[in-house]
């Protein structure tokens, strides 16, 4: 082989390790954008995801604000009604001791009344009537 064609070989063999070196670098870069894309579609889905995390964080925080709002609401109804209940039952109390203040007072009255007979019966009934 002659000296021209070795050195021509070696032009050749440079000239495809060049090429070669070209392409691969070529499909590198390709590859780096494709991969750049896919991050960039990641970190936008993951930004999405971010977004609707903290939307439903936000509305669990206020469904639970209303869950407690409502609970205490529904405790001070049940304090008012025991309030309420207690009162009654002292004004109930109270009724039932004053009617029995006046029988005791009617008694007293047909007892010193000489013109009223000793029988009851008839006030009794009518004040079970009134206290009704």
């Amino acid at each position: 082989m002659s000296t021209g064609a070795i050195i021509a070989i070696i032009v050749g063999a440079l000239v495809v390790a060049l090429l070669v070196g070209l392409i691969i670098r070529a499909v590198s870069r390709r590859r780096d954008s494709r991969h750049r894309e896919q991050a960039g579609e990641l970190r936008e889905h993951a930004r999405t995801r971010s977004i609707q995390a903290e939307s439903a964080r936000a509305a669990a925080d206020e469904q639970e604000a209303e869950a407690k709002r409502t609970q205490a609401e529904a405790e001070e109804r049940a304090a008012q009604a025991r309030q309420a209940r207690a009162s009654a039952e002292q004004r109930a109390g109270e009724a039932e001791r004053m009617t029995e203040d006046a029988r005791a007072q009617h008694d007293q009255a047909r007892k010193i009344d000489p013109d009223v007979s000793n029988d009851g019966h008839e006030e009794a009934l009518a004040i079970d009537e009134s206290s009704r």
